[in-house]
């Protein structure tokens, strides 16, 4: 904590043991707090000459906590706090907890886990920070977690107060807003973090295989190691396990992860010992949750299980304060990952990436930004943008007409753009699915290895969005042809990229020209 320049602290609490193990933990390490009691905190602070730059708060009392909580923010909005716990929070206040606190710690504590909190709340410190306004901060595993609108500052400190509450969280956004990355840095500022975190995409395995992935199986007698295949369950015990796309789970796992959630323990495939499950499970998912209640691919108890807090991730799309970090991130990984010096962002491209929707949001925008550096044409980049946002219109004035063709109204209210969006979405992908089907003469099974998706998968997208089967034995083509020409460009420079020699002059046609 040396690099802090001695801060003020104040701990307030009417727990004296707690207290004292937060005052002693500051004394070791060179730092000064004064103490108080909650019936003189607000008069202790009030009288201060200068505002402590942390306060500490020891809950779970019966003192009043939340009310002091909520003065505090009113004489000091921007007040860093830093709450400690002998055994959680109270549910009839953690929403206001989730809401006011900042830093969370539940005690005993080790001395550096209160530390590193402090850390962050007085100094930022372990952050990077790059140009402008934004802070890029590291999670491990080249993930990386970019601060700079106000949904995302609040988005950080609500991973930081839910990283050692051990409840499931529920994160909810768009497809590539980065849910994963909030999971991980969820991950990292708990106490699991030196233990492992796994990933499991529900939708990528049918319901057996999803099944044996996640739980485990067992084969003859129960005792002989050799016939016992562990799940990620078991690999993840003490870490973290990330659930997505959880709606895209069979209903029949659903129930068996909901006696996971309550009994914290479960049964391999075939098994007849239980097994103790010491994991932290964190789902996400990028639908309408009620709408998927509503339709029962998501169970209603499961969903009130875990949705004990939710993290809402905003779109790219309502947080532009974040474009221009990305994209330089962005270029700076693609021009270390292909060894070529990093192009500059001129402000006409910066505009045209601000004016730009991204429907596929921070994935989307890190596609475009390795293809821009590939191709080195800022003009052919620029275009793609703006050809983006012409489609867009034109699916606009579409679902326009399709409204007044259905309702006989005249209105020119636009519907909402995640309308539009969803549209977009569904257009494409009935697009590649009808693809693979026509090269694969409507075999469904080579048709969804070809779209690396499952069996089940494709099954639900067929049924989903109506494809059928036309007379002459071919998929019937829903939706228009997207024009892809810079894609196309780009997709001839990768494969001469990997391949010079198959340029007619045996010249590789990505050198830049300056």
């Amino acid at each position: 904590m040396s690099d802090m320049v001695s801060p003020r602290i104040l701990v307030i609490g009417n727990d004296t043991v707690s207290v004292r193990a937060a005052t002693d933990c500051l004394l070791r390490n060179s730092l000064h707090a004064e103490t108080v009691n909650y019936s003189d905190a607000l008069t202790k602070i009030s009288s201060s000459r200068s505002f402590p730059d942390v306060v500490v708060m020891v809950l779970g009392e019966g003192g009043g906590e939340v009310e002091t909580l909520k003065r505090l923010r009113q004489l000091h909005p921007d007040l860093n706090v830093m709450l400690l716990s002998p055994s959680g929070p109270d549910p009839q206040v953690a929403d206001v907890i989730h809401n006011l606190g900042q830093g969370y710690l539940t005690v005993p504590f080790h001395d550096f886990e209160l530390l590193d909190r402090l850390k962050r709340l007085v100094s930022m410190h372990g952050r990077v920070e790059t140009p402008g306004m934004e802070t890029l901060e590291e999670i491990g595993s080249e993930q990386y977690f970019l601060c700079a609108s106000a949904q995302m500052k609040k988005v950080r400190l609500q991973a930081e107060l839910l990283a050692n509450l051990n409840v499931p969280v529920l994160i909810v956004g768009e497809s590539g807003t980065g849910k994963e990355v909030i999971a991980q840095l969820i991950h990292k500022l708990s106490v699991r973090s030196q233990q492992l975190f796994l990933k499991v995409n529900c939708p990528a395995l049918a319901g057996d295989l999803l099944e044996r992935d996640i739980f485990g199986y067992e084969r003859g007698a129960p005792a002989d190691e050799r016939f016992i295949k562990v799940g990620k369950f078991e690999k993840c015990e003490r870490g973290t396990i990330l659930l997505d796309e959880i709606t895209e789970m069979p209903v029949n796992l659903q129930a068996k992860l909901l006696h996971v959630l309550n009994e914290k323990q479960f049964f391999r495939l075939g098994g007849q010992t239980t097994v103790e499950a010491n994991v932290r499970i964190l789902t996400a998912t990028s639908v309408d949750v009620q709408k998927a209640i509503a339709e029962r691919s998501l169970r209603k108890d499961l969903y009130y299980r875990l949705s004990a807090f939710n993290v809402f991730l905003p779109p790219l799309r309502k947080r532009h304060d974040e474009i221009p970090g990305l994209l330089r991130h962005f270029m700076q990984k693609a021009a270390a990952q292909y060894s070529r010096e990093p192009l500059p962002l001129s402000p006409r491209l910066m505009k045209a990436c601000l004016q730009y929707a991204w429907p596929g949001n921070v994935r989307e925008l890190q596609n475009f930004v390795t293809r821009y550096l590939i191709m080195a044409d800022e003009d052919a980049a620029v275009r793609e943008l703006q050809a983006n946002n012409r489609k867009l219109v034109s699916f606009n004035r579409s679902a326009i007409n399709g409204i007044r063709s259905i309702t006989g109204s005249e209105s020119t209210s636009a519907p909402d753009l995640k309308g539009l969006l969803r549209t977009l979405k569904d257009e494409t992908e009935v697009q590649a699915i009808t693809k693979a089907l026509k090269e694969t003469n409507w075999n469904r099974k080579k048709a969804a290895v070809l779209l690396h998706i499952s069996y089940r998968g494709i099954l639900y997208k067929i049924r989903q969005h109506e494809i059928t089967r036309s007379p002459a034995g071919q998929a019937t083509v829903a939706g228009p042809v997207v024009s892809i020409g810079f894609k196309q460009k780009f997709a001839k420079a990768a494969a001469a990229a990997t391949n010079p020699s198959a340029n007619e002059n045996g010249t590789n046609h990505l050198k830049r020209t300056h």
